[in-house]
């Protein structure tokens, strides 16, 4: 059985039985038989799955750590958390989200009017809301909105002008005023692509010089009651325990610097987001270094002894995990349209009655080869197209010569690797890179996966069945955009093999875990493709489970409205240029609208290849 990293990354979320992926959840349904399920409705391109009970999951084991932790150093502050919205804002995740956690104190964070306005309308009554980023007066007004809603909502400042602006709002609005918290610079910051969140030249907070003039401002517009929370964040995913001990220290020193210079009514300390996740694929090389529970311990036992040392009460702590909650709740499958390699059949192989010596020599090592002489036929075969392919060049073989070289040296590479398979990787890695077949995949890697694009971030990904055979491929994946950036090359060092399938005759899926965060929300329209068809996958207490939340990709008229064009000029004038074209005559031409008019009520992925039919 090849298993695909899953024991790294998928923290027992999902598991491999019979062949197959299965969710580890109550009767543990295969991923394939929902996949197959509703494509049988009738839904075609890359589908993007959504489990539920993993939200519930995931916000459970953050509060049961942190819990634990507290009672464990008999820590007097409380734990509360909130969820950013701008890790996934879909009201698919969201609700759930929200519905999921009533028992728990979880809210929600906005960084904009639009979030807010999410947070404000589904946080449950009692939960935080926080509000980060820069904010206009509009905005601020917004919080004050909320508080008046009865929300316990923390505006948090990013600058000494938000501050004069809660300033002028309060003067204009009266009570109640939100609560105000400030996000402190610190000098500590995270590692890895996302440590420029924090350290002192960091985008957001406050110096220590500005900390000292807001609190001389908020003493002097009688405001310093409502300042009860500071706000720091090191950055996303961070894959090291160390900087975030460090900004510990720094940050609670901070917090009771500024309860003694008359703070009383701070009470909370807001580590921001950056617990990681665990994408790894392969042994020795995982993203993080510590545990959930070591995490949780750090942050209690850091902001215990800073209290203890300086005499004041253990602050809240409050935690703005985001990628940790959202990421494994959603699975995207993208049905494989192609393997670019499959032309190279033997039926299409045209030989001559007399052919160059070295495609008579290409035959010959096809013929003999055997697991002895597997690995020096293959380079003996790759060494004569090198030479048959420059001989092509000068003009001294022809086209079908050309052609039956490629065909050769294909069936030569798909006999080694069957020779070998029963080889250990390590003994095949070594040509792997050369031999590597070509995946077609029917989604875009911009639109479902734009962190990979952007920012090289690497998602398990691996075949949803056929895992109780050997893959002999080592695979490299495209995806249907016309750019050579969509892509997902084979690496060496993170190798991965996939089947040798006929896909026209047979339906072949992978699934890329752990896109849950981010991705949908940052998924570009790149060639106008949009987000794929979404479901849900939910459980009932039985066992059993159903498909709900069903929702269909954006047909092409969806999209072309979406960008401001005119559809219903678009379809005048495509009904008119058809009408005025000579070369349909009038009994076909009401078939060619027809046919038109349905294209343009479909989504624009494509069709896959089944039974040598487009489905």
């Amino acid at each position: 059985m090849v298993d695909y990293g899953i024991n790294f990354w998928s923290d027992n979320d999902f598991i491999i039985e019979d062949g197959q992926v299965k969710i580890n959840y109550k009767t543990k349904p295969a991923i394939i038989d929902i996949v197959k399920k509703v494509r049988e409705e009738g839904y075609r391109g890359p589908l993007l799955l959504r489990f539920p009970h993993l939200i519930k999951k995931q916000v459970d084991k953050i509060f049961t750590h942190f819990e634990t932790s507290i009672k464990q150093y008999h820590y007097k502050g409380q734990f509360k958390a909130v969820f950013p919205l701008k890790v996934n804002q879909f009201p698919n995740f969201v609700l759930p989200l929200v519905e999921l956690s009533q028992n728990r104190c979880y809210g929600l964070e906005a960084g904009s009017k639009a979030e807010l306005i999410i947070a404000m309308a589904y946080t449950n009554k009692g939960s935080p809301i926080t509000v980060n980023g820069f904010k206009d007066k509009e905005m601020i007004s917004l919080g004050f909105i909320a508080a008046n809603m009865g929300h316990e909502i923390t505006l948090t400042i990013e600058g000494l002008n938000e501050l004069e602006t809660i300033i002028e709002v309060a003067e204009e609005m009266g009570k109640p005023c939100p609560n105000i918290g400030l996000r402190i610079r610190l000098h500590s910051s995270g590692i890895g692509i996302w440590a420029k969140s924090g350290g002192i030249n960091s985008k957001f907070g406050l110096t220590s010089t500005e900390l000292l003039e807001a609190i001389r401002l908020l003493e002097k517009h009688h405001l310093i009651e409502k300042f009860t929370m500071i706000h720091f964040h090191i950055g996303s995913q961070i894959s090291d325990i160390s900087p975030l001990k460090k900004a510990m220290r720094e940050a609670g020193n901070i917090y009771a610097e500024l309860r003694k210079m008359g703070a009383k009514n701070l009470k909370s300390v807001n580590i921001g987001g950056g617990l990681a996740v665990e994408y790894t694929q392969h042994e020795g090389s995982p993203n993080r270094n510590y545990t959930l529970d070591e995490f949780a311990g750090d942050v209690v036992f850091s902001l215990k002894e800073i209290a203890k040392n300086k005499k004041e009460p253990e602050p809240d702590i409050y935690i703005e995990s985001g990628r940790y909650i959202a990421a494994s709740h959603a699975l995207l499958v993208a049905p494989v349209l192609e393997l670019f390699s499959q032309e190279y059949d033997e039926k299409a192989l045209r030989l001559k009655d007399k052919n160059p010596q070295l495609i008579e020599e290409l035959n010959e090592l096809y013929n003999t080869v055997n697991e002895k002489y597997a690995i020096e036929y293959l380079h003996d075969s790759l060494d004569h197209m090198e030479s048959l392919l420059t001989l092509f060049d000068l003009g001294y073989i022809d086209l079908q010569d050309r052609s039956n070289t490629e065909i050769l040296v294909h069936l030569i590479i798909k006999k080694v690797i069957k020779i070998l398979k029963h080889k250990n990787h390590s003994d095949i890695i070594r040509i792997q890179e050369q031999v590597q077949e070509r995946y077609l995949l029917n989604c875009s890697f911009f639109q479902s996966l734009p962190d990979y694009w952007g920012l090289e971030q690497s998602f398990p990904v691996m075949p949803l069945d056929r895992l109780n055979k050997r893959p002999t491929r080592s695979a490299s994946l495209w995806d249907i955009t016309c750019d050579s950036d969509g892509e997902i090359g084979f690496d060496l060092n993170k190798p991965l093999f996939l089947h040798d399938v006929d896909v026209t005759t047979e339906e072949y899926f992978l699934g890329f875990f752990l896109v849950g965060a981010y991705q949908e929300v940052l998924g570009m329209r790149h060639n106008l493709f949009t987000h794929p068809t979404e479901l849900s996958v939910e459980f009932e207490e039985d066992g059993t489970h159903s498909i709900t939340n069903l929702l269909e990709a954006q047909t092409i008229l969806d999209v072309l409205d979406d960008l401001d064009y005119d559809t219903k000029e678009i379809e005048r004038r495509l009904k008119q240029r058809i009408e005025d074209s000579e070369l349909i005559d009038d009994e076909t031409r009401k078939e060619v609208l027809g046919q038109l008019y349905v294209m343009l009520s479909e989504n624009g992925y494509l069709r896959t290849i089944t039974n040598g039919e487009r489905k």
